[in-house]
């Protein structure tokens, strides 16, 4: 069991944690946020994630798991302490390192002599290098740990892996790195940190490549007429396509993706209402209006209730009770019956055979 620091509990932050806890290691997570801090200690997650309260709740009874707002609290006694922070987009394309930057000096003082600190957050190539300079600490190894966690499976990314990445100049600190991973079965691979840091943006590059190209072909299965379902398990069995990333949809989503696009929130629901539209909507995990839903937005507790004296319904998300909605009851509250289907997991010919006229991506 090691003594394990996390600053940041957001997205990867907390996931880290909490799977890290499951470990069998001791872990602090570290945040300034006092509101989310007091809400975690009691069980609280801010987020949906398939199995991360349970881990938290977990973490919490055995003690391997806590949470503070004090920086030399939670890191002062940590031999390895991961750096989680947010680094979103700025407006000219380029990432915003400022929390990063402010998180080591909040923690450069209080970390221990001897002790590795592990960029976990998405960041521009150089970045550990430059996290080293401004630690100014040269006692205290930075190495680079990208994450590949997916949003809806992460606490299982995290647990599962298909590769563990880490890059180090320090052959010792990738291994004590290396060390924290020991209870999970996946390839690690040890190399530099400007390496590192390349891996992560091209596995997101060539990931977003590949749902952009099935994208555009499930554009051309709309113009001729061909099936996407078809034309993607056609193009799958060859093994160096694969079928993995060929869903085609609305966009993509998740904590790195957007940073190169538009959120979708902007482009579907804002370019609606700029036209004079209504919009009501539903989402399972999302009760009232919420940062980033702009406030014409009516937000409904009911798919079936979102769909009252509808022009369209328009589906966005495969959440399991959308598969199974009646397409009866939705007929019976909609004015016009159109069903837009972006993601293709409804029924076409039973939607049609009541007289929807069906729109689905490739289809």
């Amino acid at each position: 069991m090691s003594e394990i620091a996390i600053v940041g509990t957001g997205y990867v932050g907390l996931t880290a944690g909490a799977c890290f806890a499951h470990l069998g290691h001791r872990v602090s997570c570290y945040d300034i946020d006092e509101s989310k801090i007091s809400k975690l200690s009691n069980g609280e997650i801010p987020i949906v994630e398939e199995g991360l309260e349970a881990l938290v709740k977990e973490g919490l009874q055995s003690n391997k798991l806590s949470f503070s707002t004090d920086p030399q609290k939670a890191v002062s006694e940590c031999e390895v302490v991961f750096l989680c922070v947010q680094t979103p987009q700025l407006p000219d394309g380029t990432t915003d390192t400022s929390m990063i930057d402010s998180a080591v000096s909040q923690i450069a003082e209080f970390l221990p002599e001897n002790s590795v600190l592990v960029n976990k957050s998405t960041v521009p190539v150089g970045s550990a290098k430059k996290v080293f300079e401004n630690l100014k600490r040269s006692d205290v190894e930075v190495v680079s740990n990208p994450e590949f966690l997916r949003e809806g499976t992460a606490v299982n990314d995290f647990l599962n892996p298909e590769r563990i990445i880490i890059g180090s100049e320090n052959e010792n600190a990738a291994q004590i790195v290396a060390e924290m991973y020991k209870k999970i079965e996946a390839p690690v691979l040890i190399t530099d940190p400007i390496s590192a840091e390349t891996i992560k943006y091209s596995a997101n590059a060539f990931l977003v490549t590949k749902l952009s190209f099935i994208n555009s072909i499930a554009a051309v299965c709309e113009g001729v007429g061909a099936n996407i379902d078809d034309v993607i398990e056609g193009i799958s069995y060859d093994s160096r396509i694969g079928d993995k990333y060929m869903k085609p949809g609305p966009g993509w989503g998740g904590s790195c993706f957007p940073k190169d696009t538009k959120s979708l929130i902007h482009i579907v629901i804002n370019r609606l209402l700029s036209e004079g539209a209504k919009v009501k909507a539903h989402d399972p995990t999302v009760s009232d209006n919420k940062e980033g839903i702009p406030p014409q937005v009516l937000i409904v507790n009911d798919p079936i209730v979102a769909c009252d004296d509808a022009n369209a319904v328009v589906l966005l998300t495969d959440w399991d009770e959308y598969k199974s909605i009646d397409p009866n009851e939705v007929l019976k509250r909609t004015s016009d019956p159109n069903l837009i289907d972006t993601r293709n997991v409804l029924d076409v010919k039973e939607w049609k055979n009541l007289g929807f006229a069906y729109q689905g991506t490739g289809r």
